[in-house]
């Protein structure tokens, strides 16, 4: 068995654990990526350009990987959710509601019922990422301001 440690030098392995880690925060687990992204940077501060990128690409990875769920699901769900209030404020707010995505368990509902709305998903994935950098170039400010 090949040593991990010799396959990833430990930037790579925490840029590693830190996409991971991201993704999954954004789909239905109860995981925060803001815990590996602020490990990292008090590990290595100079990183914090790549563990931006990173971590929003992970976590707009994860976002779509629930927008798509919820396309798929759509064919087996219960007609009365498109009736639903939260269907309604979506569909008239459109896919810059996605901006809110980073919202802890609000967010994921969002990505989710996106896709079940089947809202576009080039604007989706626009507003998404927007949502989640601001949210985690926010966070790394605030973490170098402290």
């Amino acid at each position: 068995m090949p040593d991990l440690a010799a396959l990833f030098p430990p930037d790579q392995a925490s840029l590693l654990a830190l996409l991971v880690a991201s993704f999954l925060a954004a789909t239905l687990l109860p995981l925060a990526s803001e815990v590996w992204l602020l490990a990292l940077l008090a590990a290595r501060p100079e990183l914090w350009e790549l563990a931006l990128l990173v971590a929003t690409l992970g976590n707009t990875a994860g976002g779509l990987t629930t927008y798509a769920l919820g396309r798929l699901g759509r064919v087996a769900a219960d007609p009365a959710l498109l009736a639903s209030p939260r269907a309604g404020w979506l569909r008239r707010r459109g896919a810059p509601a996605l901006l809110l995505a980073w919202l802890p368990v609000v967010g994921d509902a969002l990505c989710l019922l996106a896709g079940w709305l089947r809202l576009p998903v080039v604007p989706v994935a626009l507003w998404l990422t927007l949502g989640k950098l601001a949210r985690y170039a926010a966070l790394i400010w605030l973490f170098f301001q402290v």
